[in-house]
């Protein structure tokens, strides 16, 4: 493991990768036009630590007639520089919002290349109390996994806050975004991003597809907003991770199905005064069987769920 012991070390070296284009090019990540002004770039279907550059989050841009909007910014550093070069080489717009879904890593960590944008930064009212209290955590994975370090100022605010029961429209010229909050789902500070004009929603990861669904928030919350979010309606679906889906049925049911059998099954484990080890082995693991990263997230996701629900009745 490196360790860094000057700050300045840090941030010297963070310039010169963010001036690194001037000299080198950087290689543009791969990226589909999914409706009209829309392009994603569709993350691998692996664990963060193990993809290189840690690119397994689904990443968009919005372009309107006046400017861009940027939804989420990479798994490292390095990615967030390649996906800021992306960007410019697809739009010549300047971006006039960064929008965070939500706080996990893979999704974060590549904000710093978009810092000297002058964009406004967006997310749920609670992200930046979740980021201070991950960001050690955060830091110390990157530097393990990817050898990065990361300086203070790449998660530090502002951030202009979303809160739940509340939206905020963003005007890009000719296009609206509508930015929802969520209450404590896939975690406690969900946000989703709907484009009308095309009919799309970037659910962030509210929405998993073959990757196995993480929880890290309340089951029987995310259960409730995968229900809203499928009747909403949705022309286009970019999950926080796997394909572009223009089925919303399609899209959320396999979701739907493991979340509410994770529910059905911790609760019977419960009844019958299974101990959370016990859960553990046995709770889902044929609706779990038909997805992605299972040794990953499972045994986890019965941990939380049976956390959540063991006082449910109380």
């Amino acid at each position: 493991m490196t360790h860094w012991h000057a700050p300045a070390c840090a941030a010297a070296l963070l310039w010169v990768a963010l001036h690194a284009t001037a000299a080198a090019p950087l290689a543009p990540l791969t990226t589909e036009e999914v409706a009209p002004g829309i392009h994603v770039h569709v993350g691998r279907i692996a664990d963060w630590a193990e993809a290189p550059e840690g690119d397994v989050a689904n990443l968009t841009l919005i372009v309107g007639s006046r400017c861009a909007a940027v939804i989420d910014t990479g798994g490292t550093p390095a990615l967030g520089l390649r996906w800021r070069a992306t960007v410019q080489a697809l739009t010549d717009k300047p971006i006039c919002h960064v929008i965070h879904t939500h706080v996990h890593p893979d999704h974060i960590l590549g904000r710093e290349a978009f810092m000297a944008e002058n964009a406004t930064q967006w997310s749920h009212t609670n992200l930046p109390g979740a980021l201070a209290a991950r960001a050690p955590y955060y830091r110390a994975a990157l530097t393990r996994e990817f050898g990065t370090t990361l300086p203070d100022t790449a998660l530090a605010g502002p951030y202009s806050p979303v809160v739940p029961t509340q939206t905020r429209m963003l005007d890009l010229g000719g296009r609206s975004l509508e930015l929802r909050a969520w209450p404590t789902a896939h975690t406690n500070h969900d946000l989703t991003v709907w484009d009308a004009a095309t009919r799309t929603l970037i659910t962030g990861d509210l929405l998993f597809i073959t990757h196995l669904p993480a929880l890290d928030g309340s089951l029987r919350g995310w259960i409730a907003v995968t229900d809203t979010l499928t009747g909403l309606g949705a022309r286009t679906i970019v999950p926080g991770h796997g394909a572009v889906s223009h089925d919303a049925a399609s899209a959320f049911s396999p979701q739907a199905a493991y979340l509410a059998t994770l529910a059905r099954e911790t609760r019977a484990a419960i009844a019958a005064h299974q101990t959370i080890t016990q859960a553990v082995d046995k709770v889902g693991q044929q609706a779990a069987s038909s997805w992605q990263l299972v040794d990953a997230f499972h045994r986890r996701n019965v941990t939380t769920a049976y956390a959540e629900l063991e006082w449910e009745d109380e």
